[in-house]
Parts: structure tokens; sequence; C-alpha cells
């Protein structure tokens, strides 16, 4: 820290000291200015004098209240004014004790506002220089009347000047105060907004892939005494659900290491270019499924993509869970005007549905997923019995910012 950052940390720290400081400053400057006195004949000439013992006492006075200035503007403004007009009358040779009042009058414009600082200087500017011209022993005209309105200006000018840089130099902290805490809350709300995602994610991997192994490892258990050539088959299909779950696992975590880091994943997020794979995982494990398309040739984005994968994934999943080994799936992704259709039915009637499948998050993250691409996602039990999934994304990313969430 420089000596001058020092100096202006211990001034903020004691104000009534420097005030003390200047007072004594200003009246120095006042009394030595009582001692010279301007002779104008052809030349300025000045002349030592003597100054009258009041205009010492109000000198004293007037230096005094500047003490106090920070604590008590208008206060001292009045004092130092008062007997800057008491010396404007019976002061003769005249004492510049109206500095003490000009000061005065700077630090009430520094720490006012402006219409105030117009009014008090107005005021004040009148009151002293009417009464030296209206009462003095000088003429109304003379030069020391009329650089009373000088001082005055100068003081009032000056302290709407500091005013005006002080609020300034605020302003400028407060936006830069502002924005930091803009920048903080927009950082923790895409934090919050990532982990949703990942753990949508995560919810979609492992409730697919468990729901699967789930199955097959109960066909394995029941057939491995009378059938074990099927009940391996089922121990395959445990293998290679688990392991896919594994690798999406992976890929999904991966996302939370550094963007530097060279064993990131790279491979792309799943679509509906991977949904006849999808289906068949649910094939495998006696899930009867069938599957109808007219969106061939349509691109999506990332987000819509993956959005619409993901709800048939968690559509799917719920149907093995909660409809029943035995229940039909019908999947149907259909392109309609600028949107995309997804519906997901099935006819179950929940009665052989696994015990303990209920109370998961599987609606909410399909709906989650849906707002997201600014779709719209409509659920409920269809008439005649089973449960319907049906969302409408929109072909083109529609996000409020405009970027690809994925």
């Amino acid at each position: 820290m420089s000596t001058l950052q020092r100096a202006k940390v211990q001034a903020k720290a004691h104000p009534l000291a420097v005030d003390a400081v200047l007072a004594a400053g200003v009246l120095a400057c006042m009394v030595a200015g009582s001692f010279v006195e301007p002779r104008h004949r052809d030349t300025v000439n000045w002349v030592l004098r003597t100054p009258d013992p009041l205009s010492l006492v109000l000198m004293v006075l007037g230096a005094a209240a500047l003490v106090f200035r920070r604590r008590a503007p208008m206060t001292v403004l009045a004092l130092t004014g008062t007997f800057s007009v008491i010396e404007s009358v019976t002061g003769d040779p005249r004492a510049p004790v109206a500095m003490s009042a000009v000061i005065a009058l700077y630090t009430v414009a520094s720490t006012t506002d402006r219409p105030t600082t117009w009014r008090v200087g107005l005021l004040t500017t009148t009151v002293l220089t009417g009464a030296a011209m209206a009462a003095g022993p000088l003429p109304w005209y003379a030069q020391e009347n009329l650089g009373i309105v000088a001082w005055a200006g100068i003081g009032a000018t000056a302290g709407d000047a500091v005013r005006s840089r002080r609020a300034f130099i605020q302003a400028i902290r407060e936006r830069a105060e502002r924005a930091e805490r803009t920048r903080e809350e927009e950082a923790r709300r895409r934090v919050a907004e990532e982990r949703l995602r990942i753990a949508r994610d995560l919810h979609d991997v492992v409730a697919h892939h468990i729901a699967l192994v789930n199955v097959q490892a109960g066909v394995a258990a029941h057939v491995m005494d009378k059938r074990p050539d099927q009940a391996k088959e089922a121990l395959a299909h445990v293998r290679e659900a688990s392991r896919s779950a594994l690798n999406e696992l992976r890929a999904t975590v991966g996302l939370l290491r550094q963007s530097g880091d060279p064993e990131a994943p790279t491979e792309p997020a799943p679509g509906l270019d991977r949904l006849d794979e999808l289906a068949g995982t649910f094939r495998n494990a006696g899930q009867r499924i069938e599957v109808a398309r007219t969106d061939q040739g349509t691109a999506l984005p990332a987000a819509v993509d993956l959005a619409a994968y993901r709800i048939i994934q968690e559509a799917l999943t719920n149907v093995r869970k909660h409809a029943g080994p035995h229940a039909k799936a019908e999947v149907s992704v259909v392109r309609v005007g600028p949107n995309i259709e997804i519906t997901v039915l099935d006819d179950g009637s929940g009665e052989d549905a696994d015990p303990g499948s209920g109370g998961g998050h599987g609606l909410l993250g399909m709906r989650e997923r849906v707002t997201a691409v600014r779709g719209t996602l409509t659920t409920g039990p269809r008439y005649g019995g089973g449960f319907r999934v049906h969302a409408i994304l929109p072909v083109k990313n529609r996000t409020p910012t405009g970027e690809d969430p994925a």
C-alpha cells in the first residue's frame, strides 16, 4: 500500500482529526489575511494592520465550528454565516471571517442533493452579501462585498462537483457488485440445471437397464432347473443389459470430468436412430412391443432427439414395471407439421406388475425433459385399460437461450 493510500485510509478512520487540522489551517489563513490591507491608489499596495479583537474572536469561533462540519453541516453553516454577518457589519477594517462560511457551504453542498445546494447557496450568498452592502462600513459596490458572491459560488460549485463524483463512483461500484452477483447467480443456476440434467440421465439409464436385469434374473431363476438352456440365454441378456448400463453410466458420469480431460467421452448422446435397438432390449426381456414410424428423414436437434429417446425409454420401462410382463406396448413416432409426436400405449392392467415398483420419478423426469425443449406432455390412463404417454416436441429447437442443452 502506497503512502497516499495509507493517508486516505487514516483520514477515513479519523474524520474528526482531519476536520480539526482543516479548521486550524483555515484559522491560520484568516488570521494571516486579517493583518494585511490593500490600498488602492495608482497601484495596489499591501500594508500591515492590527485586526480588531472582535474579528479575532469571530475567526476563532468560525474555525472551531468547522471541526463539527461533518456531523452537523447545516448547523455549522448557520453559525459560520452568523459570525460572517456580524463581522461584515462591525468589522472595520474587514477580516476574512467569511472564509469559514465558504468551507461550511462547501460541506453542505457535498453532503446534500443539488436542489438543496441551490437553495442554501442562494440564501447564504444573499444574506452575507446583503448584510455587507446594507450595513457594512464599506460602500455597497466595494470589491470586498462583491467578492463574497464569488467565494460563496466557488464553495457551492466545488461541493456539488465532489458530491456528483462520489455518487458516480458509488454507482459504478454498485453496478459492478450487481453484475458480480448476477454472474454468480447465473453460474449457480447453470450448475443446478446441469446437475438436474445429469440426474435425469442417470435415472433413465439405471431404471431401464435394472428393470431388464430384474426381469431376466427372475426368468433365469424360474427355469434354472428345468430348462437350463433358456436360463443361460436369460443370463446372457442380464450380462448384456448390465454391460450396457455400465457403458451408459460411464458416459454420463464422464460429463462431470474437466473439459480438458482426455478420457472424457466423445460419443454422441442416444437418439431415435437407436429406437430399434432399444425396442430389441425389451423384446429380449419378453416384452411385446410394436414400433411405427413416419418420421424418416427428419433431422432433430440433439436436445429434442435425446428427449424423444429418453421419453420412449422411460415409458417402456414404466410399462414393464407397472403394466406387467404380459402387457403389450405400442410406440409411434409421427411427424406432424413443425412438431414430432411420440405416443407410447400399453394395454396392461397392472395386476402382474413387479411389487414395490411404484413411487418413482419417471413421469416427472419426462415432463422436465419435454419442458426443457418447449414441448408438451400428456400422460394418463386409457379408456378401457392401460396407460398412455403422448409427447409433442418441436422439430426446431426453441430453448430460451437458443442453445442446444445437450
